[in-house]
């Protein structure tokens, strides 16, 4: 099953980015070994490199533009499960180091320039789709949930204010890592409603669950019956939604955030 997000198989949940990366990656060190076997030589090795060296300045550009966040915690740098990276600066990474190499193997002219010109082509592509089909402009839905202490919240109630809504669940070892982010990004940022929205258990079990996890956290509701993960179409958690003022979608996160992932999100919420 596939939503504007990601790719679902039985249990595994794969975000299309991911695999708009890995086709990427297909793409590029096929006709790598393909047309450097026609001119005599190893491309693709030198393709693999140059792959490599993307993701690391991709991941390195976007820690630097978060460093402050990152370097309060350096083993976060290394954590790339958050998502962060420079799509822009990865490509330019590529293409720097390439072109190095063909300057001393003018042999690797033709396949390298065709392989990373073909993969650059699928992924520039591929990105413009996933953005233009990406789920923007959904308003937040007519759906009204309880609170911990049993009072009937509407999820409009919170048009005016930017606001993020956390799809969670206790069970959910990525949800239970990245609460202690979202915490301190509700202290960060008193302007954005953070809505916490519990699928599938009841008020009891999540408010022991925070008690137990020393967690004080805003416009926290429960969804026994997952309606909002019916109305988002999500099969995975944690999934991350961000509404503009005005209670428009503006983008969709599947997985865990980190502060500077987070942070990011913010930025493009922001008037």
């Amino acid at each position: 099953m596939m939503n504007a997000q990601a790719l679902t198989l039985g249990p595994l949940l794969l975000p299309l980015p991911l695999l708009l990366s890995l086709g990427t990656a297909m793409l590029t060190l096929v006709l790598a070994k393909a047309l450097g076997r026609r001119a005599g030589v190893d491309a693709e090795a030198v393709a693999w490199q140059a792959l490599l060296v993307a993701a690391v300045v991709a991941r390195l550009a976007f820690v630097f533009e978060y460093k402050t966040l990152y370097f309060s915690a350096p083993l976060s740098i290394v954590d790339i499960r958050d998502g962060g990276w420079n799509a822009p600066a990865g490509l330019a990474g590529t293409w720097l180091y390439a072109l190095s190499r063909m300057r001393k193997t003018p042999a690797l002219v033709k396949p390298l320039r065709w392989s990373l010109a073909a993969g650059t082509l699928l992924f520039v592509s591929g990105t413009a789709v996933l953005a233009l089909q990406g789920p923007r402009g959904q308003p937040l839905p007519d759906l009204q949930f309880s609170n911990l202490q049993g009072e009937p919240v509407a999820l409009r109630s919170f048009v005016g204010q930017p606001t993020v809504i956390n799809l969670w669940a206790t069970w959910c070892p990525p949800c239970v890592r990245e609460m202690p982010v979202f915490q301190q990004a509700q202290a960060q940022h008193p302007g954005v409603h953070f809505v916490f929205l519990n699928q599938g258990e009841d008020s009891a079990r999540v408010a022991r669950w925070l008690h137990a996890q020393q967690l004080d956290l805003h416009h926290v509701l429960i969804d026994p019956k997952r309606q909002a993960s019916a109305s988002f179409q999500q099969q995975g958690y944690p999934t991350t939604l961000f509404f503009n003022a005005r209670g428009e979608l503006v983008s969709m996160r599947i997985g865990e955030l980190s502060a500077a992932t987070l942070g990011e999100r913010l930025q493009a919420l922001a008037p």
